[in-house]
């Protein structure tokens, strides 16, 4: 979500739960238009807030001249200081895929996972491994899939220059109410991966101006994502259920969108069998 809109969008994806308090809204106002003037970013958003059971994490996104891969992430847990997430490699993603317990809410709180190997055919040799990371690694990686995976932008919303720049397109008037119906016209807000598997004649009815990244109806498995409308159908509310918590609005027939993330940070890898 837009800073700069933060009061306003928070209210239109209230329904699920997804909100802030008034404190918490206020502090967030002030430290993000100084996050922006310090990192001298282009434009700063509230990506949201990840539970932990001592603390919770505030999340920033700090977005360059390059809207896609000119992005940093930040953390804070109190609104007002902010810290630089380190990016995901992976390695950090390789060990923090063997932790399946909640965040603590210490960045600094480092996790151990054994894991015993067999050593040749015969049961007796066997070799313990430990695997060590710290949370703020862990909270890195969480931030990096949430996003690879579930953020999402309505078709047109952002362009891509022949030099391969991609930006905000000021032309961009919203979609259309039957457009905000399919979820054909949202798209996935990260490097194409799809795309690439499309035939000839699929390729021939996009724009490849605004249609350079994948669709969330391409998704698998089927019916990993809610949509309704809501607000007496004024506005498109989709839902995430692989990434229980993330929540995306936009307003049809305005450029108006944006989605925010509040939950424990966990993948619902059950969503297969409950489909």
């Amino acid at each position: 979500m837009d800073s700069n809109s933060l009061y306003y969008s928070l209210e239109l994806v209230a329904g699920s739960g997804s909100t802030l308090n008034v404190e918490q809204r206020t502090a967030l106002q002030t430290s993000l238009v100084i996050l922006k003037k310090n990192y001298k970013f282009h434009r700063v958003l509230f990506w949201g807030k990840i539970l932990g059971l001592k603390d919770d994490y505030f999340i920033a996104q700090g977005r360059g001249e390059d809207e896609l891969l000119d992005k940093k992430n930040l953390y804070s847990l109190n609104c007002m200081n902010w810290f630089l997430l380190p990016p995901a490699t992976e390695s950090m993603i390789e060990k923090v895929s063997k932790i399946k317990s909640r965040f603590i809410g210490d960045p600094s709180y480092v996790y151990e996972h054994i894991e015993i190997r067999r050593q040749g055919e015969k049961d007796e040799a066997t070799e313990e491994v430990v695997t060590k990371v710290n949370e703020e690694s862990r909270l890195a990686v969480t931030v990096h899939q949430i996003d690879d995976e579930a953020s999402v932008v309505p078709r047109g919303a952002f362009i891509k220059s022949p030099h391969g720049l991609v930006q905000i397109s000021r032309s961009f008037g919203g979609l259309s109410h039957s457009e905000a119906g399919k979820l054909d016209n949202f798209l996935h807000f990260s490097e194409a991966k799809n795309l690439k598997k499309k035939s000839i004649l699929e390729m021939g009815d996009l724009t490849p101006a605004i249609d350079f990244l994948d669709a969330l109806s391409d998704d698998i498995p089927k019916g990993s994502w809610s949509l309704q409308l809501e607000c007496a159908s004024k506005v498109c509310v989709l839902r995430s259920l692989l990434w229980l918590g993330l929540s995306f609005y936009h307003v049809p027939m305005t450029p108006q969108h944006g989605y925010i993330y509040i939950g424990d940070g966990l993948k619902n890898l059950d969503l297969p069998f409950m489909l």
